[in-house]
């Protein structure tokens, strides 16, 4: 989704303007009963509430494509034999209004529930203190304006009508109470304990958005540990295939990078590789209606040669990139470097360098030991107090 859809769905979610019609929740514990469900229109909710729910929902929509938001994909050819792809558009078609498959939904996700706390660790005191969880549904439709060729939206036209649906799964953690007022007493007591909502772990917007038009073959879910792809709810809710975690995607490609470089992974290649790819990164955010930069085995094979790697060397990346990820796989690119980011590590120190001047550290041999030098360009200081440098 480009940049321009995504602030697109989150200013539908503002909630003074009250534009989604409905919210649906399912209440459950850790045992899997249904403590309570709920259908809100959103126009009936208090100020208060409806902005709770709409920043819940907004999360949903936040963090970064390709770590936190991934895109899951539904095969055309297949779609009308697949069972969750005609569940998610019934919904969709339904406006939430269709009990049957509402209810349909609920249970592949309580059916994910169950497999999660059976390969949790049980014990007492952890199902004492076990979170319940909230299951939330939100409806909107509207009409998608024509842009003019400036950018602008002409409120006269409109190019199609988007209905989409958003779900977040929310933990419900027990909140201990400290001293409070209390006005009946006319005194400090400690209050009892509340159930509160926390911020969704994961959840999804069925159909994607795409040049503001739906993209019914293609979900966008979203994870709060980009450590954590929830490889059983994407298997149990949409039938697709895991892709793999981002923290993974990244780690593999760092060892690959220097397993097959091997010699020629250096501290100038490494500093050029980062350069080149984050002012790609740099060069699509800046384009509203672009979609997030990915990068396949012979766009980063084209790299690493431009950044002073062998054809040998390349080559050898190549063909483990294609093993490990397979030859039509691409990965978004702020998993092969971080824009914000250039650190240098060793077992007991860690560097971290602003990138636009990665140019200040490089690397010596001096008297047979290796040493990384940083040139001091300006003030130094030490736990914040400023230094002489004789």
């Amino acid at each position: 989704m480009t940049p321009r859809d995504l602030a697109e769905l989150k200013r539908r979610l503002d909630p003074n303007k009250r534009n989604p019609s409905v919210i649906l929740g399912y209440y459950v514990n850790n045992d899997g009963e249904v403590l309570l469900s709920f259908r809100k229109p959103v126009e009936s909710l208090p100020q208060g509430e409806a902005d709770r729910y709409m920043g819940l929902f907004r999360k949903v929509l936040s963090g970064t494509q390709g770590q936190n938001l991934l895109p899951i994909s539904f095969d055309a050819a297949v779609t009308m034999k697949d069972e969750s792809f005609e569940l998610l558009n019934r919904l969709r078609e339904t406006r939430l209004r269709d009990e049957e498959a509402v209810n349909s939904l609920y249970g592949s996700i309580m059916a994910w529930l169950s497999q999660e706390k059976a390969a949790a660790p049980q014990s007492m005191d952890v199902n004492k203190h076990a979170a319940s969880t909230l299951i939330l549904l939100l409806e909107d439709t509207f009409d998608v304006y024509h842009r003019r060729k400036d950018g602008e939206e002409d409120r006269d036209r409109s190019d199609t009508v988007f209905s989409y649906f958003i779900c977040c799964i929310c933990p419900v953690k027990p909140k201990k109470q400290d001293l409070a007022y209390m006005p009946q007493d006319g005194d400090f007591r400690i209050g009892e304990d509340v159930w509160q909502v926390s911020m969704p772990e994961l959840g999804f917007l069925y159909p994607a958005m795409e040049q503001g038009a739906p993209d019914i073959y293609r979900a966008m879910f979203y994870t709060k540990d980009i450590g954590d792809a929830h490889e059983r709810f994407i298997e149990q809710v949409f039938q697709a295939q895991v892709q793999m975690p981002a923290a993974e995607q990244k780690d593999t490609i760092n060892t690959m990078l220097s397993e097959t470089l091997q010699e020629e992974c250096s501290m100038d290649t490494l500093q050029a590789v980062h350069e080149r790819i984050s002012g790609m990164i740099q060069a699509q955010r800046e384009d509203k209606r672009a979609d997030p930069l990915s990068l396949g085995r012979t766009e980063m094979t084209a790299i690493l040669k431009d950044c002073g790697v062998s054809e040998e060397k390349a080559t050898v990346f190549q063909e483990e990139y294609e093993e490990t990820f397979g030859s039509h796989a691409e990965i978004p690119a702020v998993n092969l470097v971080s824009p914000r980011e250039f650190r240098v590590s060793t077992p007991s120190v860690t560097i971290k360098v602003d990138p636009s001047r990665s140019e200040l550290v490089s690397t010596r041999v001096i008297d047979g030991q290796r040493y990384i030098m940083i040139l001091a360009d300006g003030a130094v200081e030490v736990n914040g107090v400023n230094i002489v440098i004789e």
